[in-house]
């Protein structure tokens, strides 16, 4: 880790950066008091040098860890030829991106945007198209159930149908034609879908809610429900996508395949927002020129990132080796159930791991490890989320599990 920070940045303390912060940024997240300076793979450095293990990895857009060399690679490439045309015109590297992300999830289409709220966005359009142009739904009263605890984004539309008041109150009024249903309840799903409903969107694995797992045949009643009552099954696989769980997609797991895929976050490599709604032919194709667009959605430098992300997972090495960290991490936070962990839930290199509220909230926590060297973040009361990326080593998580055990039981 040797690039050199701005000379700006570098002349000021990580708490001299943060307070100035204060009066020229608006609020969105509450970051952790630390400043990154550098980083590479697993590990990340502060201004004044202090090492970090980074058990976040962005919130999976860091799958492949910092800086991975072949992503590097592919954007310097990319950078010395061309970086933006706009959908405007095509340009040489999309077509590639396209094809081969079409076929690692098994799907024929693919429409490019930038963040995973966009994808998200994009994805409820296509889905009310598709009901009125072919499920024959009355114009303006396509509906789409989706469910409680979800997380999907923070734009208008989708905090519409959050059932989190953080994200919902102060900016109303909502967008109507949701229908909001409990997370792992298929009869309740099945009561929601009538000929209005144009979709079901639910993530696989409920992340921001504290990685909740559903039950087992959860996803697979989902696609036998959708495809019986004649709507679309879109999966958020924004963070349980690209190896995370161990497999390529979460609902891998299950041998399912919905209408419609949502990816984001991982599929940039943590170099640049990459996006992409990837569906059916006969559901992406409703979508006519000049009915949506994005500026820079599937501009060369992203589909050059995107390509190159698409290429590592094609082996499945990564894939592999989440699934086998995973048990690392399983069995490390298996041990400490009742050293201060009530619960916790696992899947691949993900977990949320519920701490005993008298030892502190899940912002505590966090705080307290990364005193420790150690980066993690909160979710909800004294829940926190583990995402480490994919290129960590057993020794690296066991390490992590360690500080979370010395500051439990300190």
């Amino acid at each position: 880790m040797t690039a050199p920070a701005s000379t700006r940045s570098a002349a000021r303390s990580s708490a001299e950066l943060i307070k100035a912060e204060e009066p020229v940024l608006a609020h969105n997240y509450h970051p952790l008091p630390v400043v990154v300076a550098r980083a590479e793979g697993a590990w990340v450095e502060d201004v004044e040098g202090r090492r970090y293990l980074d058990m976040l990895a962005g919130y999976s857009a860091l799958n492949f860890g910092h800086r991975h060399p072949a992503l590097i690679e592919a954007a310097h490439r990319q950078l010395d030829l061309l970086t933006l045309t706009s959908r405007a015109f095509h340009n040489d590297r999309l077509a590639e991106f396209a094809e081969r992300l079409a076929e690692l999830t098994g799907l024929d289409m693919v429409l490019p945007m930038n963040t995973g709220a966009e994808a998200v966005e994009s994805g409820i359009k296509v889905a009310r198209k598709w009901a009125y142009d072919v499920k024959g739904v009355p114009a303006d009263r396509a509906t789409i159930v989706v469910a409680a605890d979800n997380f999907h984004g923070r734009t208008t539309t989708i905090v519409s149908f959050s059932t989190d008041e953080t994200a919902r109150a102060g900016f109303g009024p909502f967008t109507p034609g949701f229908r909001i249903v409990p997370y792992n309840d298929l009869a309740a799903l099945e009561a929601a879908v009538d000929e209005t409903t144009a979709a079901v969107l639910i993530e696989p694995i409920q992340g921001e809610a504290g990685v909740l797992i559903p039950d087992d045949g959860y996803l697979t009643g989902v696609r036998e429900l959708t495809r019986r009552k004649g709507c679309l099954f879109v999966a958020d696989e924004i963070q349980s996508g690209l190896g995370r769980t161990g497999r390529t997609l979460a609902v891998d797991h299950e041998d399912v395949v919905p209408d419609v895929l949502l990816l984001g976050k991982a599929l940039g490599g943590g170099i640049v927002p990459v996006s992409a709604v990837v569906a059916r032919r006969e559901v992406l194709g409703v979508l006519r020129p000049g009915e949506h667009g994005s500026t820079f959605g599937g501009n060369p430098l992203a589909a050059a990132v995107g390509t190159a992300v698409v290429e590592l997972l094609e082996s499945g090495a990564f894939q592999r080796r989440a699934a086998e960290l995973g048990l690392v991490l399983r069995d490390g936070l298996a041990a400490l159930v009742g050293k201060g962990v009530v619960g916790f839930r696992s899947r691949g290199l993900w977990a949320g791991v519920d701490v005993d509220p008298a030892i502190g909230t899940g912002r505590e926590i966090s705080e307290r490890l990364m005193r420790e060297g150690v980066l993690v973040k909160d979710t909800h009361g004294s829940t926190i989320r583990l995402a480490p990326p994919l290129t960590v080593t057993a020794e690296e998580l066991r390490s992590a599990l360690g500080s979370l055990e010395k500051v439990l039981t300190a």
